[in-house]
Parts: C-alpha cells; sequence; structure tokens
C-alpha cells in the first residue's frame, strides 16, 4: 500500500465555505454539497474554523476516499502494503472470499454515499478542525516552557482520544476512531511528549490489511446498510480473513491508573494496558483481562476509591441478557463475583458514581434498540416514554437483591462527577451534568444542545428525588461538560469540580471551578482562537488541608497559529502557572489522569 500522507496546512483562514475537497472522492464528496447549519450534533461547521490548505488526500489501493481536513505537519507511519504477510498466508478460498466481500462492500458505500449522510455520521464534520487525526509522535524531549512548572508536578499527564488510522470511507461518528494516548512526562521542571495509538486487536488487524475492516458501531452501524455491514464482518471472520474473538473495541475514551497499570478502555471491549517507558513514550502491552477473571467488557469509567484503593465497575451488553453487571476489584486486583443489575433494555451506560457505602447506577432514557436497525433507524434511542432512575447498591453486595430504584423523572447525565452520603436526611447526592436532549450526541436534532450541572438528591427512605441546577445566576449558566473533582475526595463531600466550558458547543474554551455548595463560578479562559478539553485537576500533596490546592493541567489548541501547549494553571488562584509548547498539533480528545514518578517507577 502507498503512504498514508497528511498535507501540511497553510495557517490563513477562510469561511467553511471555503473548503474544498479532492476530485477523486466519493460521488458524495464531488456533488460538493454544502454542509448545512447544525443545532446539536458533536460537531457544528459553523463554530468551526477551517485552514486553507492543499487538498488532503490518503493514497489507498484501488478505492475513491474522502479528503479529511485539517492534516498535520507530519506523515503517517509507513503502511503495509496490500500483499503483506497476512494475506500472503490466505488460501485460495480466503482470498477469493476477500475478493468478493470487498466487492460488496464497494457497492454498499457507494449506494450509502448516494444519499446525505446524517451529520452525526459525516467525517466531514465529525473530524474536521482540531477534532482530525493526527500520526505518532516518538518522545521528544527538553520542551519550551514559560513560566515554571510546579514541583509538585512529577510524574506523565496521559490523556485519551479518538484517532482514526484510515481515513474513512463512509459513515464515521467521532466517537469511532482508534484510541491514541497523549502524554507528558515531567522531569526535575523539565517536560517530554509523545503520541502513540493503542494497539487493540482491531487496530493490529485494520494495519496489517491496510484498510479498515471493522463496521464503526455508531458512524456505520444505522439502517439497513448498518445490517449489511455487520453481516460482511461476520462473513469475514467465518473465512478467517478477521478474528473478532479477541475484542472489536477502540480502547478511546478513559483512562485510569490502578494496580500498578496504566488502563486505556472504552465500553465495548476489555481494557488495554499500555506502560509508559522511562523515556516518557508508550507502549501497549495487550488486552487486559486481570489474569482470566474479566470476560466481559468494562465501561470507560471505573471508580478508583482514594481510601480502600479498590476500583469499582459495570460491564454493559446490548444484545443477550444479563445487559448490566456489577463487579469490582480489591486494590491487588482480584476480581468480585459479577451482581447483576435488573434492566428491561440495554441501557446506555456510560458512567456512574460511588460513595462512602453505595454505587449509584443511572438507568436512563438512552437505551439500545436493535430492532430500530430493521426499521431503518439507529439503535441508540432516546425512550420518551422511559422514566429515568437511579439504582442504589450497597459496594459490597453479592447480588441485586438490596438495589434501591429512585425515579428521577427527564434526567440525563452523560457523566457524573462525585456522588456522598448525607447521613442528616439520609439521602445520596450525586453531582452530574444533565444534558438535553438525551441523544443529541449521536442523533441529529433540531433543539440546541444543553448541558447542566446540577445536584441530584435521592432520599433512601421515601423513594423520591429532588435536582436543582446548581449554578442559579443564569448570567453565568454554560456548557459544563468534561472534568472531575479533587480525587482524593471521589466518594466523599467535595466543595469544589473542575469543569469544561463546552462554549461554543463542542469546542471547549476554558473550565469553571465551580463551588458545589454555593453554586459560585469562576472561570478560566484559554484565549482568544484556543480551545482545549477535559480539565484535570492534580492535589499538590494528598495530605493537603485546602480541597483546591494543586493545579489544573489541560492541552490547548490555538486554532488561529495551529499550535499546541499544555497550560498549568494554579487551582486556587486560577493564574496560569506554566505553558509547555507542543512539539505537534493535538486535537480534542476525551479523557485523563496522572501518574505521579512513585507510581510509574513500580508499573508492572
Amino acid at each position: 500500500m502507498a503512504t498514508n500522507t497528511w498535507i501540511k496546512p497553510k495557517l490563513s483562514m477562510p469561511s467553511s465555505k471555503e473548503f474544498v475537497f479532492s476530485s477523486n472522492s466519493f460521488p458524495l464528496i464531488k456533488n460538493q454539497r454544502q454542509i448545512p447549519n447544525i443545532n446539536c450534533s458533536l460537531q457544528a461547521p459553523p463554530l468551526l474554523h477551517f485552514p486553507k490548505q492543499s487538498t488532503t488526500t490518503y493514497q489507498t489501493p484501488k478505492t475513491n476516499t474522502i479528503s479529511t481536513p485539517k492534516p498535520t505537519t507530519t506523515s503517517q507511519p509507513k503502511q503495509e502494503n496490500n500483499t503483506n504477510t497476512s494475506t500472503c498466508k490466505w488460501n485460495l478460498v480466503q482470498k477469493a472470499a476477500a475478493m468478493a466481500l470487498d466487492a460488496v462492500e464497494s457497492a454498499l458505500t457507494k449506494h450509502e454515499l448516494e444519499h446525505p449522510l446524517p451529520k452525526t455520521a459525516d467525517p466531514r464534520v465529525q473530524i474536521s478542525g482540531n477534532f482530525a487525526p493526527v500520526p505518532e509522535k516518538p518522545v521528544t524531549q527538553s520542551l519550551q516552557v514559560t513560566g515554571k512548572i510546579p514541583k509538585c508536578v512529577q510524574g506523565v499527564y496521559v490523556r485519551n482520544g479518538a484517532n482514526p488510522l484510515f481515513e474513512p470511507t463512509a459513515g464515521h461518528h467521532f466517537f469511532d476512531g482508534d484510541g491514541m494516548v497523549h502524554a507528558v512526562q515531567f522531569k526535575d521542571g523539565s517536560a517530554s511528549y509523545a503520541c502513540r495509538f493503542t494497539e487493540t486487536e482491531r487496530f493490529v488487524q485494520e494495519k496489517a490489511l491496510g484498510r479498515p475492516v471493522f463496521p464503526k458501531a455508531i458512524g456505520e452501524l444505522h439502517g439497513h446498510s448498518g445490517i449489511a455491514r455487520l453481516m460482511l464482518f461476520y462473513a469475514r471472520g467465518l473465512f478467517g480473513i478477521v478474528d473478532h474473538s479477541k475484542g472489536t473495541g477502540v480502547a478511546n475514551a478513559g483512562l485510569v491508573y490502578f494496580n500498578n497499570r496504566l488502563l486505556a478502555m472504552s465500553e465495548d471491549d476489555l481494557p488495554y494496558h499500555v506502560k509508559v517507558t522511562p523515556t516518557g513514550d508508550l507502549k501497549t502491552e495487550g488486552r487486559f483481562d486481570f489474569n482470566g477473571q474479566l470476560k466481559s467488557t468494562m465501561i470507560a469509567h471505573p471508580k478508583l476509591d482514594p481510601v480502600s484503593g479498590e476500583l469499582f465497575a459495570l460491564s454493559y451488553d446490548v444484545i443477550q441478557k444479563p445487559y448490566l453487571k456489577y463487579f469490582r476489584f480489591s486494590k491487588d486486583g482480584e476480581k468480585s463475583d459479577d451482581v447483576e443489575i435488573p434492566v428491561e433494555d440495554p441501557t446506555m451506560m456510560h458512567d456512574f458514581a460511588i460513595t462512602e457505602k453505595f454505587v449509584v447506577i443511572p438507568d436512563q432514557q438512552v437505551v439500545f434498540k436493535m430492532s430500530e436497525m430493521i426499521r431503518g433507524g439507529s439503535p441508540v434511542v432516546y425512550d420518551k416514554e422511559k422514566v429515568s432512575r437511579f439504582g442504589v447498591l450497597d459496594k459490597y453486595a453479592k447480588d441485586g437483591s438490596g438495589l434501591k430504584w429512585i425515579e428521577v423523572p427527564d434526567c440525563f447525565c452523560f457523566h457524573l462527577w462525585n456522588a456522598w452520603e448525607d447521613e442528616d436526611c439520609d439521602e445520596i447526592v450525586v453531582i452530574g451534568s444533565c444534558m438535553t436532549p438525551p441523544d443529541s450526541i449521536f442523533n441529529e436534532c433540531d433543539e440546541g444542545l444543553k448541558s447542566v450541572l446540577s445536584e441530584i438528591r435521592l432520599n433512601l427512605k421515601t423513594g423520591k428525588s429532588t435536582r436543582k441546577t446548581i449554578i442559579q445566576n443564569e448570567e453565568e449558566q454554560v456548557n459544563l461538560e468534561a472534568g472531575m473533582v479533587n480525587r482524593n475526595k471521589l466518594g466523599r463531600k467535595t466543595q469544589f469540580a473542575y469543569l469544561a466550558i463546552a462554549e461554543p458547543w463542542p469546542k471547549v474554551s476554558g473550565f469553571a471551578k465551580v463551588d458545589l455548595l454555593t453554586g459560585e463560578v469562576h472561570k478560566f479562559i484559554y484565549g482568544d482562537n484556543k480551545y482545549g478539553g477535559e480539565p484535570l485537576f492534580l492535589p499538590r500533596d494528598s495530605n493537603s488541608q485546602a480541597e483546591d490546592d494543586g493545579y489544573i493541567l489541560a492541552f490547548v489548541h490555538d486554532e488561529k497559529e495551529w499550535k499546541s501547549e499544555l497550560q498549568i494553571v494554579n487551582a486556587m488562584t486560577l493564574k496560569l502557572e506554566a505553558t509547555v509548547k507542543l512539539p505537534s498539533r493535538v486535537p480534542y480528545g476525551f479523557h485523563g489522569t496522572f501518574i505521579n514518578a512513585k507510581d510509574l517507577a513500580n508499573q508492572a
């Protein structure tokens, strides 16, 4: 296969109407249709700034491709030729089957692209601007630092994100991209940077084949064409062209450091163990099943108890019962038995919460209905007839008999920031961002998206709930999504939360430090044409008396200069302490964590 090449963009900033695509693209692109305004989807072209650039083309064999906006200045790693070792090992039946299935897929793709893609599956929308992917970057040492890196910042900041290795040939949602971890390591006041793909089973097989063959869960699996793509995929499996028995996930969402391992996760697979090398580079050690104990998927947001050192997690299945399971790991990595959580339908379960005694499990209105694909729709459905509820279960329960459900009408929280017990009134306090419309990230809608920081109280005596907006001042109200509390206080009463200001949606213009008790909010804005992602709060010392004694770390991208940096902000004063200039662009991504130097030295 020819090398996949990104062309360096120019830095002038025309409107989106000036953006052009390659002439050898699919019919969808040849028609040069105008991308309409978007009120609520993951990407909104009116809010993005496209640089003028040379035409960007992936050079793939014998297939037309869609040009992807905003390339980086570095070439992608050279891919294997189509006559690579994998295909050379195929027998005549496999080669014939591969050719036939490829022909069917090409015809299917051509048919799909004769009609407009929904904006939530249009790659020109979903991975435009600084949402576009970048190639791997080996370690660059001694980065330029403005200001002074605080002495307590010793270790590595790692952040996950979606970064497709191959250019999408059809539908693509931002969440579909291959996982890539970006790492900034700090040693004695200096910093290094590297980014590497997490080499999932999916990634390794597609790289060997030189093309994408695994179906994309959100961008492609909708309607009859989605069913056809699933059939093609499993047909390839029957002929031994691909192996889906070892997982199909992308490991692009969450990161947790547990039992001396950095784990990269997505909802649809087991975690992957990623090792940070002494030089600050990253190496995928492999799919991690906790020494054979974990036999199901694990969601991207397991909860690490700061006192006990235990890890609490959920697993959900969209096909067969049990649809939802809860389990935990001791601090030494010993897994408990699964506890089935009874739910009528498979539910979107991206996050949950823990307190000192309980786990809090949301069962909300976004559900999976595979039958909708037969009717031509998306399997991710907003069920307006369903009443959202939260389940409260003892953290050490051996079965689900003690689970108590409490209804919380018209509530969808994609993320829960914290929860704790208010023993004075026998209530569980849950802090989350309530998102409306609930399915706006996955399906097109006309209503503008809102994500409101809220306090939800679950009364264990009465079985009733209450909900209030934390920021009462309407002038201060903004979309708050992605962030955290002091991790040393997780599951305990906290005063502050540090959350991304998702304005203009879906980009992040800064972060907010919110007093959860008074509703007071202080904002830190990155600056003109600068946007970032999730802010990470790093405590200065685990024994600090003040909850906000620490620093905020966040990747920031300058869309005018087309350069990226890491900003370190004093969490108490919201003053910028240091800026680390990065050697290459860092796309907007998902969630991260910080591993201190002592833990790094003890990696498994």
